[in-house]
């Protein structure tokens, strides 16, 4: 009788350290794989890099085009765009000009 007495006593004493051992290995896990865990911190870190990459891209991408844009506005056309333009859509070149091809993957706009 002793002995099942001392197994309900050490099994009662169990539980509050086992309840909470269980519940810190819960929150550990979670601190390091859960969704926002710091797994996910590395990769969520590499996926803003990229976006930043992507974004500065298409900020250099925008400041071409302003550039080219600018050229053919009313307040100032820059001759040299619009002959250009105008040569493009007309398909048309001097025979003076020097005629560079590009490849097929390589257009000029």
């Amino acid at each position: 009788m002793r002995l099942v007495n001392a197994a309900k006593r050490l099994a009662i004493a169990m539980i509050a350290p086992t309840l909470f051992m269980g519940l810190t290995a819960y929150f550990i896990w979670n601190a390091s794989r859960g969704e926002h865990g710091l797994r996910n911190y590395a990769v969520r870190q590499t996926q803003l890099v990229q976006a930043q990459q992507t974004l500065a891209a298409a900020q250099a991408e925008h400041a071409q085009w302003e550039i080219r844009v600018a050229g053919l506005r009313d307040a100032h056309i820059d001759p040299d765009t619009l002959d250009e333009r105008a040569r493009a859509k007309a398909e048309v070149a001097d025979p003076a000009d020097l005629v560079v091809p590009y490849g097929p993957g390589k257009k000029l706009y």
